[in-house]
């Protein structure tokens, strides 16, 4: 087992990259050859997969996905796309690699409200107490598309995080980024953040940035935002009232725990931070701050805490507020390159039999 040492030292060197390739420091750029190298490797990779026989999904499958390392907004994106669908009369699924899932689990594995994260990945069971959708977990995206669709009876398959997924033939491709981040130093893994060159932002269907930017891109851009909502108990049984100011201890094991942190300043909270790499595995020993003061973290964070959770414990739920016409973008994008057209609905919206 890791001691908390060795823990500790981890999240050290996780923010000395970060800070490298996002922030003032530049000692990854050591790493150009390595970087070089990678973008060959991926590009061989991904012409050898475009010109193979791949996978011919019979309905639409929508990409969203990134090209930076880290989060970026994605997921609450996904929620609020799979919303817009199911009014349209969609049967949507989510196809996604699940964080570190396939260790004891046969895959492709439903993931349920109840499913264990450290088996399935955080932010699927975040999505399946969310959303009342199937949700299959694979790191071979093709294999949980065709469990959504032959075994779930879905219609549309929206695959989470699989933009570098490119045996899965997709209809639409969406990528999101963080506003504030944006591209970070612009270089390619390791001496940057990126997962593959700039350019490739002009071959997607549709460039999303969350939040405010705070820099340029060399495409098209359209932007959404994250809404904080009411704090909810990470325990889902604590009845007593949240904090609604405030000093509060802030965790956040996320791709950018500074945007959380400084959300919760806006909230009129003094926060005491706490960062963690993004996907960290949550112990009780993390939290001993040797105070009684309110815990506050996301709701990431919240799947990999219930089972320890004192009632000092809360997370806070966003929601991704994204212009109409983001939507409807997507939605012509699906009737023109989707395999089938967008289901039939009768007067009241419901799908036609």
């Amino acid at each position: 087992m890791e001691s908390k040492e060795s823990r500790r030292w981890q999240a050290v060197l996780s923010d000395s990259v970060l800070k490298s390739w996002y922030g003032s420091g530049c000692w990854t750029r050591l790493l150009l050859p390595l970087s070089f190298l990678f973008a060959r490797i991926a590009q061989s990779r991904r012409v050898k997969l475009e010109r193979s026989e791949r996978w011919q999904s019979p309905v639409p499958v929508i990409i969203v996905g990134n090209i930076t390392v880290g989060g970026t907004g994605k997921t609450p994106f996904v929620a609020s796309l799979v919303a817009k669908l199911i009014q349209q009369g969609f049967k949507p699924g989510i196809a996604s690699r699940g964080f570190g899932a396939g260790k004891g689990i046969h895959l492709p594995a439903e993931v349920l409200p109840g499913s264990d994260p450290a088996l399935v990945g955080d932010e699927p069971v975040m999505l399946a107490q969310q959303l009342n959708i199937p949700i299959m977990v694979d790191p071979d995206r093709v294999s949980a598309a065709k469990a959504l669709i032959e075994e779930k009876k879905c219609n549309l398959v929206i695959a989470d995080d699989g933009l570098q997924h490119y045996n899965l033939d997709r209809h639409v491709e969406l990528v999101v980024i963080d506003g504030q981040r944006m591209l970070g130093n612009g270089l390619v893994l390791p001496a940057g953040p990126l997962r593959e060159p700039p350019d490739r932002l002009r071959e997607v269907d549709q460039v999303l940035i969350n939040g405010e930017p705070s820099g340029t891109l060399d495409c098209h851009s359209e932007r959404f935002s994250l809404e904080p909502g009411a704090l909810k108990p990470v325990n889902g049984q604590n009845t007593d009232q949240p904090p609604a100011s405030g000093k509060v201890h802030a965790v956040a094991g996320i791709g950018n725990p500074e945007r959380f942190f400084k959300t919760l300043e806006k909230l009129g909270y003094e926060v005491i931070p706490h960062p963690f790499p993004d996907h960290y595995g949550f112990r009780k020993e993390d939290f001993q701050f040797r105070d009684n003061l309110p815990v506050i973290m996301t709701a990431k964070d919240a799947v990999k805490c219930s089972a320890f959770a004192e009632s000092r414990f809360w997370f806070l739920p966003v929601q991704a507020k994204v212009p109409e016409s983001v939507f409807e973008r997507i939605l012509t994008l699906i009737e023109t390159h989707g395999p089938q057209s967008r289901p039939d609905k009768d007067t009241h919206g419901q799908e036609a039999v």
